[in-house]
């Protein structure tokens, strides 16, 4: 794992677009980001059990898997948006960024690879890409049915449940939608 803030400067997002300024994993967690490196599945399954995660599923994010279609969803997946749960994420292989917003809406980008697993918070806006190898596979845990609904970005959301929650777990800190 390696985090960051984003250097939002021109190019395909799946380039590091790194800024030089790194940061902390201490930051990540006040952002109420959990991370976790498991090179043993038993470590994994000790965490969902610990967090009652009920469900899992695997995911490959390649054109190889996902064929024409592949292009649309990465560019789907790199939209800003929220979840109503906590997004639950085991890098199995290959390698991504995930892009989350920072108390003053900046973005912290966090290259994730293999063993490597990711926590964030329901409520927290977010968006994910591979890298440029296009390639990643990963483990993705519920704590109910599996469920991805993503919430796009927009002034509405203010008024979201779990983005009130999340808001509020932070000290009230928030950026308004625009």
């Amino acid at each position: 794992m390696k985090a960051y803030w984003f250097d939002n400067q021109p190019g395909d997002q799946r380039e590091d677009h790194d800024s030089g300024r790194p940061v902390d994993p201490d930051y990540l967690s006040n952002l109420g980001v959990l991370y976790y490196h498991y090179p043993s599945l038993s470590s994994v399954d000790v965490l969902a059990s610990e967090r009652n995660y009920k469900n899992r599923d695997e995911i490959t994010v390649s054109p190889e898997k996902m064929g024409s279609v592949y292009e649309d969803k990465v560019k789907m997946f790199f939209h800003e948006h929220l979840h109503e749960d906590e997004e639950i994420r085991y890098i199995i292989d290959g390698d991504g960024f995930f892009d989350v917003r920072s108390e003053g809406d900046d973005w912290v980008r966090i290259r994730l690879g293999k063993h490597d697993m990711i926590i964030l918070p329901a409520g927290i806006y977010h968006r994910f890409t591979t890298d440029g190898n296009n390639y990643i596979k990963a483990m993705r845990l519920f704590k109910d049915e599996p469920k991805w609904t993503p919430l796009n970005r927009a002034p509405e959301l203010d008024e979201n449940e779990s983005r009130k929650q999340y808001i509020q777990s932070r000290g009230g800190q928030t950026v308004p939608a625009h």
